[in-house]
């Protein structure tokens, strides 16, 4: 056997021609192919003529690699309305987190006067869909994207997977608290979200634990009701109203931090002390609530956490192909600090 020069580019047909083999022989043995019948001096023949050619066994592509995912996030909200309610910006940050980390791409869409411009959510495998979004949507949605999750939304019917929090067991428990305290007055300020063109309203689990809760234990008031939005300027404007009417309740449920930290201040213009005179408890566990003077009781949602999941969810759904839907709870947590000690 006479191999005069090493060759970078040999191929294995130059291997089979000096070994006197077939290519598809040269092929087998240089990949180990065990089903291979063929005798040790071939098997060494081939294996030196390689070596002496300097050639170079091709890498095999590993078909159990998953393929590169695009992702899309349609956001319910725009822009200026994730600023003033952390609670969905969290959200997406544990989206693009766990993205980031996975090395999925992922393309954004935020709410555009009631629209969503979904054109621009071109060769993706699936849809996160953060927030709450009317029967019109959904089915939109559904006609363009074969995969899609849901964060802090459960759509009837139970045809989509969907990630949200157990709202209901957190704010029983909060109540329950004040309740056992000794509060017979329990406030509630909340807000009302809608959804679609004929501006439908969401049910809200706060809301409903609410009444469930105050009617149960007799303590209803409809006089300590105060709905409006979701934001800080709403809680100031609503707590106003409550101290302007007055005798405020002993103790206020606020559906969201945000809301809390208007009405606090509302609280304190008006020369009422928390929690002396009235204890406040709120919702979402905001980085800046434990900063608050005092710090504020609120239930911890695990926003970003959440975001994981759905992620978790879509990919299961994507490279398995699985069709039963699945719905998970993520727990939530009551944080008790000074204002309602």
């Amino acid at each position: 056997m006479n191999v005069e020069r090493k060759n970078s580019m040999a191929t294995i047909k130059d291997i089979a021609k000096i070994a006197a083999v077939s290519s598809a022989t040269v092929s087998r043995v240089l990949n180990n192919d065990i089903a291979l019948s063929v005798g040790e001096e071939t098997r060494r023949r081939i294996f030196q003529v390689a070596e002496k050619l300097d050639y170079k066994i091709p890498k095999k592509r590993n078909r159990n690699i998953e393929k590169r995912i695009n992702l899309g996030i349609i956001h319910w909200y725009s822009p200026k309305e994730e600023l003033e309610d952390p609670y969905y910006l969290s959200i997406r940050k544990g989206i693009e987190k766990e993205c980031y980390n996975k090395k999925i791409e992922i393309t954004t869409i935020f709410k555009n006067d009631e629209k969503y411009t979904t054109n621009e959510l071109k060769d993706i495998d699936g849809i996160i869909a953060i927030g709450k979004f009317s029967k019109e949507d959904i089915e939109t949605f559904a006609i363009y994207y074969k995969n899609i999750v849901f964060v802090d939304f459960d759509p009837e019917g139970m045809i989509y997977d969907s990630v949200v929090s157990d709202f209901r067991t957190t704010v029983a428990a909060l109540l329950t608290y004040l309740y056992d305290k000794g509060h017979r007055k329990i406030g509630f300020i909340g807000g009302k979200e809608y959804v679609g063109r004929n501006k439908e309203v969401i049910k809200d689990e706060r809301d409903v634990t609410y009444y469930d809760f105050v009617k149960e234990k007799g303590i209803y008031d409809a006089e300590c009701v105060y709905l409006g939005k979701f934001t800080a300027e709403s809680g100031y404007e609503l707590m106003k109203k409550a101290i302007e009417k007055g005798p405020i309740p002993s103790a206020f449920f606020l559906a969201n931090d945000s809301i809390a930290i208007g009405a606090m201040k509302a609280l304190h213009e008006a020369n009422i002390n928390v929690p002396k005179d009235v204890n406040i408890i709120a919702f979402n566990d905001n980085p800046t609530s434990k900063y608050l003077m005092p710090p504020l009781s609120t239930v911890k949602i695990h926003t970003e956490f959440m975001g994981v999941t759905a992620v978790g969810l879509l990919i299961e759904r994507i490279n398995e192909n699985r069709e039963i839907v699945k719905k998970v709870i993520i727990p939530s947590e009551l944080i008790l600090r000074e204002s309602s000690k």
